[in-house]
């Protein structure tokens, strides 16, 4: 599979369902390595992933967080998120902290928060924001919800620095009140896109066998760590 374009990497993280943004344990297994060089972080007006990625969280289908191989950034489809959510929200080092809760509580008050709103909750400097958001994405507590490209200078040039908000799964796919977020748009026929029908450890197996039919030659050790 090849990344070149923006609809090229939306088509490609919906045909794998699952899928690290950057390198992970599973050599090839990253929309980065699918990405020819010249792409990957172009000099020109066109920004490749870094940008292309905004289309795959508006898309209204596709989950965008850091919640693959011990919390780096990864997509999703709704499906596959779903049984990663089943699963990861089972263990009891996915349960939030402190710090969680009151993110957790300001987001369902809200609906989405920024990361600036988050440092003024918890009274932290960026870094330890981020890692909160980091910890809740893990969790699959947390997905990322908008992203908005910022215009600077008196030529309002775009070079790549984005601002994001922050929501819930169940926010962002309208599984609270089959109201998604994104303008009226719903790409789900109905019911609760988020609920899986299987056990937590029904969804994990789900989850590996996936992967292991996607990416056949990768060790089921390698596949393991993806998910973990």
């Amino acid at each position: 599979m090849k990344v070149s374009s923006a609809e090229a990497m939306t088509a490609v993280i919906r045909s794998l369902g699952i899928v690290p943004f950057f390198k992970g344990p599973v050599r090839g297994f990253s929309i980065q390595e699918m990405t020819p060089p010249e792409h990957w972080f172009d000099s020109s007006d066109d920004l490749g992933p870094w940008d292309w990625k905004i289309a795959a969280v508006q898309s209204g289908d596709i989950a965008y967080g850091k919640f693959l191989c011990g919390g780096k950034a990864a997509f999703a489809t709704v499906e596959w998120y779903a049984h990663l959510m089943n699963w990861r929200r089972s263990l009891p080092s996915c349960r939030p902290d402190e710090a969680g809760r009151k993110v957790l509580a300001m987001m369902e008050r809200q609906g989405s928060v920024s990361s600036g709103e988050i440092r003024r909750l918890l009274g932290v400097k960026k870094t330890a924001a981020d890692a909160v958001i980091t910890k809740l994405s893990y969790q699959t507590r947390l997905l990322t919800g908008d992203i908005q490209r910022v215009y600077r200078g008196p030529e309002l040039k775009y070079s790549g620095w984005q601002t994001c908000t922050f929501c819930s799964p169940e926010a962002l796919f309208g599984a609270e009140d089959d109201t998604p977020v994104f303008g009226g748009f719903s790409p789900f026929s109905g019911g609760n896109p988020l609920e899986t029908g299987c056990s937590p450890e029904e969804s994990f197996s789900i989850l590996l066998k996936h992967l292991h039919d996607i990416i056949p030659d990768a060790s089921e050790k390698d596949l393991r760590r993806l998910l973990a």
